[in-house]
């Protein structure tokens, strides 16, 4: 029986609160919440009273909580800016960390975490919670059956929710991390695209701001090519806009046929596969119905953390620096691609 991990909360706020604390709740027999994290000790004592945690393991010094003996691993959910610095702090304290994505606020960042990783054995994760997603496994059962890919659509849109809980936070409304929310957010579907069917090469791309409420560039419509590969596509997110149905879907078009991760409806999602290489020959449209529980990814990411922790393997877990580091990579080439009025940009390789 794989032992229970004591996990010290670096980092109090919105999603710890209504994620990650639930989910460890919801894996007890793998996961104890031992200790917790805030410079404002009073959001750290409430925090702690949530999770029933007594006084002396509420902490408003990260420096306490790491040197904890009682915490296995910390879990840090802090703004992007601080990732490198706390992951610093947590390998000199011998701790593995988990870290919240994106995974920095800067590329210079983001090269500076994947030295950090490399330069230690522990486990160093960026929680990218749709590496996970049920849908994932499905889509690569069947992926063999269209043949050669040729090409992909993602599309990721909705409307503009004006009681957003996240953008009532300080650090997104005035965002340090390069393109906001396009960041933020945008490396779920980065992660979903480019892990099913390989990195971005190079992209053409425009980048908008739409809502004030952003602080920066919050759309992008781009048009992709994979490394190493003739596949391209198109990859477009925001959910900035007017009245309009959320629309979340990766379509994957190959030479006998096609397949298409719908998951407008998280409570629902379904993988669909047609077959055929040509109308004539078309084959009827399979739905698979996917079972995704009410984390979206995250119980089997932080199980996947566990199983890293627990055998010392930093391998084991998908959501590595290196990885993070490219769907970061790919946001700044957006940006890039956008600023000159959609030229093609090489997104930049670690």
């Amino acid at each position: 029986m794989a032992p229970v991990l004591n996990v010290g909360i670096i980092g109090t706020g919105i999603f710890a609160r209504d994620r990650h604390l639930p989910s460890y709740e919801e894996m007890s027999s793998d996961f104890k919440v031992v200790a917790a994290f805030n410079r404002t000790k009073s959001k750290a004592l409430d925090f702690g009273k949530r999770a029933g945690l007594p006084e002396e393991k509420i902490y408003d010094d990260i420096d306490g909580i790491l040197a904890d003996k009682d915490v296995s691993y910390v879990d840090a959910l802090v703004p992007a800016q601080f990732n490198v610095l706390t992951a610093e702090k947590a390998i000199a304290a011998g701790k593995p960390i988990l870290l919240e994505k994106p995974i920095a606020a800067t590329m210079q960042q983001a090269r500076e975490l994947v030295k950090l990783s490399d330069s230690t054995d522990l486990p160093i994760g960026i929680a990218e919670n749709w590496l996970y997603l049920g849908a994932i496994d499905v889509v690569q059962k069947h992926l063999p059956e269209i043949g050669a890919v040729i090409a992909f659509t993602h599309n990721s849109t909705g409307p503009f929710l004006t009681k957003n809980k996240y953008l009532s936070t300080s650090w997104r409304q005035n965002p340090e991390h390069i393109g906001g929310f396009l960041s933020d957010g945008g490396v779920h579907q980065l992660a979903l695209v480019t892990h099913l069917l390989g990195e971005f090469d190079t992209v053409s791309a425009l980048t908008k701001q739409v809502r004030k409420e952003s602080g920066t560039d919050d759309i992008v419509f781009s048009t992709v090519k994979l490394v190493d590969s003739d596949v391209i596509g198109t990859f477009t997110y925001g959910s900035s806009f007017g009245a309009t149905e959320k629309s979340v879907f990766l379509k994957i078009y190959g030479t006998k046929g096609s397949i298409e991760a719908q998951l407008s409806d998280k409570r629902n999602p379904v993988v669909k596969v047609q077959l055929g290489d040509s109308a004539e020959t078309s084959e009827k449209e399979v739905i698979y119905p996917i079972k995704e529980d009410g984390s979206f990814g995250v119980n089997a990411e932080f199980k996947s953390f566990h199983e890293a922790v627990v055998k010392g393997d930093k391998s084991l877990y998908k959501g590595t620096p290196r990885v993070a580091f490219h769907h970061l990579a790919c946001v700044a080439a957006f940006l890039e691609s956008s600023a000159k009025n959609g030229d093609h940009v090489k997104v930049e390789r670690v």
